[in-house]
């Protein structure tokens, strides 16, 4: 049940940041997606998804970019 809820708030949370994303909501937009992709992470860690790992992983550090933008 745990994984279940890691994913729906996961999938919840990419998808609010795609409609700030096209709404031009921005740093929303960075704020939402990004933890999406930390909960993706952790579930593909969890279950031991390679292939979720691999699409999720490679996100962080550039979300990790954005936030230093927006502070800097």
């Amino acid at each position: 049940m745990k994984i279940y809820i890691m994913k729906l708030l996961a999938s919840v949370f990419i998808l609010l940041g795609v409609l700030c994303t096209n709404l031009n909501l921005y740093p929303f937009n960075i704020y939402l997606q990004s933890v999406g992709v930390i909960l993706w992470t952790a579930v593909g860690l969890d279950v031991e998804d390679k292939l979720i790992l691999v699409n999720f992983i490679p996100q962080i550090p550039l979300f990790l970019l954005g936030y230093y933008i927006i502070l800097s």
